[in-house]
């Protein structure tokens, strides 16, 4: 049986936020001291990553230090350079012999036209990040990866909804795993338990169905690549190899898929991380179908925990 825990309790990972609220953007960092075997699945047609390839288990680094989630499109890939410097300050990195070189994967989101565009996650807010990061709480909503996020675009900004940072983990036996994800979708957020809208595009008449317009409008080239993109990852205690841990990064994205309607479309760059500290034994199949439902439930957590913010309205209407 499934007992829910906090995300931090997981032990071995510390994760921190940094922001700019007047700006709309943030960045998400989740440390491993020790190194953590990873893995990552692209599935969305407009990704920004960093550092995705070394994941491949065909090549040689078997092990991460930090997952960076960012907000600020490619621009706010620079953020790495601020984690890189503070796990070299603190001798975390693969030994190379003259130093040790922080193994840091990363993704960004597209928040640019929430907020101030000229706003972006960089270095200084990558290492300020790294100097919030604790194993003690994890803020969700209007922070890190999650401050400038949206969803239910597809009538444009001035209907969408605002997205967040979410977060859910259980323990079932000695196993932990969690799931952290900024939401930030171009489709609506369903609550997969019982059909309810958590959040959709607004239409005259009430929530609208992102799905049904697409279909009406098959006809139609579109561009509507601006503002979307979610992006997260999978924390366990549980040994994974990379080529595992991918596996479960990939049944992970069914949790995008159950709450986000439409996913994994040309104009999402979804991506999910997967981090294992490797201290318990755990059956990989079992594993992949329970990161997928706790990932669908950070995804819900992430839109009911965001407030209005530079008049995106929030799914429970309160502001900040």
């Amino acid at each position: 049986m499934d007992r829910e825990i906090r995300i931090n309790e997981i032990d071995g990972f510390a994760i921190g936020h940094d922001q700019d609220i007047q700006g709309a953007t943030g960045l998400t960092v989740i440390i491993c001291p020790e190194g953590a075997s990873a893995g990552v699945d692209v599935r969305g047609g407009a990704p920004g990553t960093r550092e995705t390839d070394l994941l491949n288990p065909t090549n040689l680094v078997d092990r991460v230090h930090a997952v960076m989630l960012a907000g600020g499109s490619a621009f706010g890939l620079d953020g790495a350079s601020g984690i890189m410097r503070y796990l070299e300050e603190k001798g975390i990195g693969f030994d190379v012999g003259v130093t040790k070189v922080p193994i840091v994967c990363g993704a960004v989101l597209f928040d640019l036209t929430v907020g101030d565009w000229r706003a972006r996650p960089d270095g200084e807010m990558g290492y300020r990040a790294c100097l919030n990061a604790s194993n003690r709480s994890c803020p969700r909503g209007n922070v890190g990866a999650g401050t400038g996020a949206t969803v239910g675009k597809i009538l444009g900004m001035e209907r969408a909804v605002k997205g967040g940072l979410g977060t859910c983990a259980v323990q079932t036996g000695d196993v932990k795993i969690g799931a952290i994800v900024a939401v930030n979708c171009l489709g609506d957020v369903i609550d997969p338990s019982d059909g309810t809208v958590v959040a959709a595009c607004r239409t005259d008449s009430g929530p609208g169905n992102t799905e049904d317009i697409l279909s009406h409008s098959l006809g139609d080239k579109k561009n509507l690549f601006a503002c979307n993109t979610t992006i997260g990852a999978i924390l366990t205690n549980a040994e994974l190899t990379k080529a595992q841990a991918t596996k479960v990064a990939s049944m992970a994205q069914n949790g995008f898929a159950r709450t986000m309607r439409p996913a994994h479309t040309l104009f999402d760059g979804d991506t999910i991380f997967t981090m294992g500290t490797g201290e318990v034994q755990s059956d990989i199949s079992s594993l992949g179908a329970i990161a997928a439902r706790v990932m669908e439930r950070a995804v819900i957590d992430g839109v009911r925990s965001a407030r209005d913010l530079c008049g995106v309205p929030s799914a429970t209407g309160e502001h900040l």
